[in-house]
């Protein structure tokens, strides 16, 4: 009865360790085929060891009436089951230490091999022992009696013990963190079971295997388990922190076009757009008929396709476009970024409204919780920032995370005990010195509790001296949604801020962009007006003006192309126009002074092939109505003639009517 209360307390305890991983493993969004398989591998070997618990409790209590001469065969047959699934053990020990292995990217599937050439080994060994005993027999008392080949099968399995054991604390020992901490952890169960598998020989009647066994899988429970459990919920938790800023973000296999959609925003969810689908890119193609506003449609369907959204990723981390939805009766404009997933395999699209920055109009967003795993959605917002920072608000504890850029895993970079002190101390040796107050102050822990009270969160801009040169750093807060971390996130702005520094210096003044076409980049009916006054001045004056010409023209079917496509396609249309002018007349200014009327102003070198660049313009547009692609463009020309023109707005007339000729032969086909 002794032999068997050890594999009665083991039992009974692997059963309250870990009811969790006993149970069907069912994969969830955003687990890897990788973290799935080691979790089918661990949960079998949890299924053999209580079998061998099992066997073993039936063991003891058979033997302790081994004189029952009716007895025996049961006992012989739990003594083979006994062997067979002590085999079992080490088979799915093994298989749950290389799919392990696999995940952290190391190879070792040699080990596979050797596992299964030990286990068939001992199968052929047993089936041979009922004919020739040598593993085990009993004796006319129907006492049991270990034969020497026994120890060759526990040779085999001490020796691939030793190796993977062996093998996980060498790699231990070239890590970090805590992935060197679960190594251990890794290593050590192996070893125990190693150990107690020495002690089984020395001593068979007594289940050290058993109480080894039970070792392994309360170490592996204690510290690999329940550390990536641990781990998971602060990447849980930076997942929320980041996700509370979209209004939904969808994860989407790549090939399948199988999703998941995230949303935060009750208004957002009254939209009734589905949670999951089978096809991403066909039913949001739908939803975007359905949603977006008339003039976006065929613009946001034609986003959603497969190889358009691999394409636009192609040499970049991700990228972003907006268009407006229809949310109830009203039109809001949203912003969309599209990244790949940390597994290559999906896209993370998480989307935002941004009408508020563009129409300066205030509007509330609401918060819903849901119980989601954001394993890899953490990843990929997070590889926005350059370093993450998990900072408990009570007492000033962290751990800072930086994003593995080629392949977007959040790993640990560093950990502390006061943040806020830390900090205080690195501010002088590399903060701008005009800066370093106002980081001080963001920076201090009971100014940042009361900014963060009724706020989502808090960001200064600020400089950071690197080899001499500063460069402009962003730091945003946030807290996570328990209100028991501050996520602190740091990202280099350096780049867009002297963007917008060198397009604000080419903007130059206020005076030039308003005489400047917005939709066209030609100049426009402003700034006409003022060169035909100043031509005008010059010419009432009695100034001997340069010789030049007026070449007036008009964009045919626009209004049909805005009645039947929308206004987007029209004002590709204007665009295009505008384009072809100025690729013709690369000398002279183009305008826009009307919805689809353009003035240019021929002047220097193209008004001495005035009729070539005539003859030019007008062939391209024969080609553009032949082949139907390309603008339609009316156009006439007249010269200034200083014998008698006295009125700059007389040359304008006389060109508007000859434009007017060439819209009739255009539409004569002529």
């Amino acid at each position: 009865m002794f032999y068997s209360s050890v594999s009665i307390m083991a039992i009974i305890l692997s059963f309250i360790i870990n009811r969790e991983a006993l149970k069907r493993v069912k994969a969830q969004s955003g687990q890897s085929e990788a973290d799935i398989r080691e979790a089918v591998c661990y949960r079998y070997f949890l299924i053999t060891v209580n079998c061998y618990y099992v066997v073993d409790i039936a063991w003891g209590l058979l033997y302790d009436h081994h004189d029952v001469p009716a007895l025996y065969p049961i006992i012989y047959s739990d003594t083979v089951f006994y062997f067979i699934l002590m085999f079992l053990t080490t088979l799915t020990w093994v298989h749950y230490l290389v799919a392990y292995l696999n995940k952290r990217h190391h190879r070792y599937k040699a080990l596979l091999y050797a596992v299964w050439l030990m286990f068939a080994t001992g199968i052929i060994s047993l089936m041979v022992n009922r004919f020739y005993p040598f593993i085990f027999s009993f004796n006319q008392n129907h006492e049991y009696v270990p034969e020497h080949g026994r120890y060759i099968a526990f040779i085999l399995q001490i020796i691939l013990y030793m190796l993977s054991s062996s093998y996980v604390l060498y790699l231990a020992h070239t890590t970090t963190g805590p992935e060197r901490i679960r190594y251990r952890a890794v290593g050590i169960a192996s070893l125990a079971m190693e150990v107690f598998q020495i002690l089984q020989i020395l001593n068979p009647v007594f289940p050290f295997y058993a109480m080894g066994l039970i070792i392994g899988t309360c170490v592996i429970h204690s510290f690999v388990e329940e550390g990536e459990r641990q781990e998971k919920e602060i990447y849980d938790n930076i997942a929320r922190g980041l996700a509370e800023d979209y209004e939904a973000i969808y994860y989407i296999d790549i090939e399948t076009g199988e999703y998941r959609e995230f949303s935060t925003s009750q208004e957002y969810d009254s939209m009734k757009v589905p949670m999951k689908g089978k096809d991403f890119y066909v039913e949001t193609r739908e939803n975007a008929a359905r949603y977006a506003h008339p003039d976006d449609v065929e613009f946001a369907k034609s986003l959603y396709y497969k190889d358009t959204m691999i394409k636009n990723l192609e040499n970049r981390k991700s990228y972003s476009y907006k268009y407006r939805i229809m949310v109830g009766s009203r039109s809001r404009y949203f912003r969309f970024t599209v990244m790949r997933a940390g597994d290559e395999r999906h896209f993370v699209l998480y989307e935002k409204d941004i009408d508020d920055e563009i129409t300066a109009e205030s509007m509330r967003l609401k918060d819903q919780k849901k119980h989601i795993t954001f394993g890899q959605i953490a990843e990929s917002l997070a590889s926005n920032y350059n370093v993450i920072y998990y900072v408990d608000v009570y007492d000033a504890s962290y751990i800072s995370y930086e994003s593995d850029h080629t392949y977007g895993r959040l790993e640990i970079r560093n950990s502390g005990d006061d943040f806020f002190g830390e900090t205080e101390k690195n501010i002088s040796g590399m903060v701008h010195r005009n800066d370093r107050e106002r980081v001080s102050e963001f920076l201090n822990r009971d100014r940042m509790i009361s900014n963060m009270g009724n706020r989502k969160r808090s960001s200064i801009d600020y400089r950071v001296m690197v080899s001499g040169r500063s460069q402009y750093y962003r730091m945003t807060v946030r807290k996570s949604s328990d209100e028991t971390h501050f996520i602190i996130g740091v990202e280099n702005i350096d780049a867009e801020i002297r963007k917008e520094k060198q397009t604000l210096k080419a903007l130059n003044t206020e005076k030039e962009l308003a005489r400047r076409d917005e939709l066209t980049g030609t100049k426009n009916k402003t700034a006409y007006m003022e060169l035909e006054q100043s031509v005008q001045a010059n010419i009432d004056n009695g100034m001997d003006y340069l010789t030049f010409a007026i070449i007036v023209c008009d964009a045919n079917n626009l209004k049909q192309i805005n009645d039947n496509v929308g206004h987007v396609a029209g004002d590709e249309y204007i665009k295009a126009s505008a384009a072809l002018l100025c690729e013709i007349f690369v000398h002279s200014p183009v305008f826009r002074v009307g919805g689809d009327e353009f003035v240019v102003f021929l002047r220097g070198s193209d008004f001495a092939i005035r009729d070539e660049l005539m003859d030019k313009l007008r062939n391209q547009v024969r080609e553009n109505q032949r082949t139907d692609k390309g603008p339609i463009l009316a156009a006439g020309m007249a010269d200034y003639m200083p014998e008698t023109d006295s009125i700059v707005s007389e040359i304008f007339d006389r060109a508007d009517r000859e434009m007017y000729n060439d819209k009739q032969r255009l539409k004569d086909n002529l």
